[in-house]
């Protein structure tokens, strides 16, 4: 399985994955949002040592989720 890179943009606060970017916002200590073009999708949350993706409806994937806060979390 060919698992797609992510580009994590600290400044802009974003992550880049497949072609799509998402803005991060936090929402308390290890917990952010995840936003396309203004509309929440997600939750990011590290927890017990490891990065979780909670989707927000059906616009983006659990797995994709996770493949964001993997990088997020490895990147702040």
């Amino acid at each position: 399985m060919n698992t797609p890179a992510a580009t994590v943009d600290l400044e802009a606060k974003s992550v880049s994955l497949a072609g799509s970017t998402y803005a991060i916002r936090p929402l308390a200590p290890d917990t952010f949002t995840v936003l396309v073009e203004g509309v929440p999708v997600g939750r990011i949350v590290y927890t017990f040592g490891a990065a979780n993706g909670v989707p927000e409806g059906e616009a983006v994937s659990e797995d994709m989720l996770t493949l964001i806060a993997e990088a997020w979390f490895a990147a702040i």
